[in-house]
């Protein structure tokens, strides 16, 4: 297939990428390479899938990887919707991954007006090139955020998700809302994945695991919030990866239901997650929450060095926990997470040692 990538400079859409590339597929990634964090780390995703931090710096131009010859940059905004129009009228792909966003909980405190320029307006110019250009599949990413106050546990996709705690959260439910607006009235297949706390080698540097390894290798205290009283349902990048394989090479389709959801007694009886449309969301985790203090010790561990803990209250927009139930994406999927914390931290330790103390240095 001809895929269209959005954020292969970020986290997972670098690994995306190259996945999609070592398997045969055309690939096209797109990155604004904003400056969220640090952008160092973005070029140098960028430089391990062979694409020169020079090349990345000139806009609206493709640069073919060194490394694959069937994978393709070009540095753009997806507010800027000309341009990604002209790419898509010329391109003509099978499938898009949008997987670029503006990120982070705490960010949305303080830059509201980001999140809704790139996750609200850039997504809403993704669909509509979608639509525009025919492409038969679209996956893009949400997030456990949207479950907010559900206190309710594993989050399942048929919670009720209408009370968030954070604009990010707010913005990546609006997203699935305008998802299947799209896949309703224009038979766009698509498909939401809510990511839960994903890590692992090339991770984000304001994650947890990073901000972490860095502090303890430095000597300095690291920030432990809510006392500790934390579990997260951490998730290694290769079982995110092969998640999002499976839903690109299975497009979405209209789903058998209820003739006339009027005859319902309520709308509250209808199941959040079902749609005549294609369209579905799902949860993408490991299926087993970590508790964050035994996530420090396994660390500790790792590093041979003890964390020196600062313990701090909640932050405003956090949840205490997170556990993914992923029954229907194992079920419809095959999909099995097989990375279990401890060799997940191990392998981004080995990486961190090697590379992250290349781009960032020992500090």
């Amino acid at each position: 297939m001809k895929i269209l990538v959005t954020g292969t400079a970020g986290f997972i859409g670098y690994h995306l990428a190259e996945r999609l590339a070592e398997r045969g597929d055309e690939v096209v990634g797109i990155d604004n390479l904003n400056e969220y964090y640090d952008i160092r780390l973005k070029y140098a995703r960028l430089a391990e899938s062979g694409v020169a931090p020079a090349a990345a710096e000139i806009h609206d131009t493709i640069t073919t990887s060194r490394k694959y010859p069937n994978y393709r940059f070009v540095r753009m905004d997806l507010e800027r919707r000309d341009d990604l129009f002209e790419l898509c009228r010329r391109e003509r792909f099978d499938a898009v991954c949008n997987l670029a966003a503006q990120a982070g909980v705490r960010h949305s405190l303080t830059n509201p007006y980001s999140y809704v320029d790139a996750n609200v307006a850039g997504f809403l110019n993704v669909l509509e090139a979608c639509r525009a250009y025919n492409v038969g599949n679209l996956t893009y990413a949400s997030t456990s955020s949207v479950y907010g106050l559900n206190a309710g546990m594993p989050f399942s996709t048929s919670d009720n998700v209408d009370h968030p705690v954070s604009l990010y959260a707010a913005t990546k439910k609006a997203n699935e809302l305008m998802a299947h607006t799209y896949s309703y009235l224009y038979g766009i297949p698509t498909t939401g994945l809510r990511f839960f706390t994903v890590y692992g080698p090339w991770g984000r540097p304001d994650m947890a695991l990073f901000l972490f390894t860095r502090a303890i290798l430095a000597g300095r205290p690291i920030q432990v919030f809510n006392h500790g009283r934390m579990k997260r349902d951490f998730t290694y990048i290769d079982d995110i990866v092969e998640g999002i394989l499976r839903v690109i090479d299975n497009p979405e389709e209209p789903t058998d239901g209820p003739p006339d959801p009027g005859l319902l007694q309520s709308l509250e009886e209808l199941d959040p997650s079902w749609s005549p449309a294609p369209y579905r969301v799902y949860n993408i985790g490991h299926g087993a929450p970590v508790s964050l203090l035994e996530f420090i010790e396994v660390l500790e561990a790792e590093l041979g060095l003890p964390a020196e803990r600062e313990y701090l209250p909640m932050q405003p927009g956090d949840v205490a926990a997170t556990w993914a139930d992923v029954t229907p994406l194992e079920l419809e999927f095959g999909y099995k997470p097989k990375i279990e914390i401890a060799e997940g931290i191990h392998r981004f330790v080995r990486w961190y040692r090697t590379y992250g103390t290349q781009i960032f240095g020992r500090s």
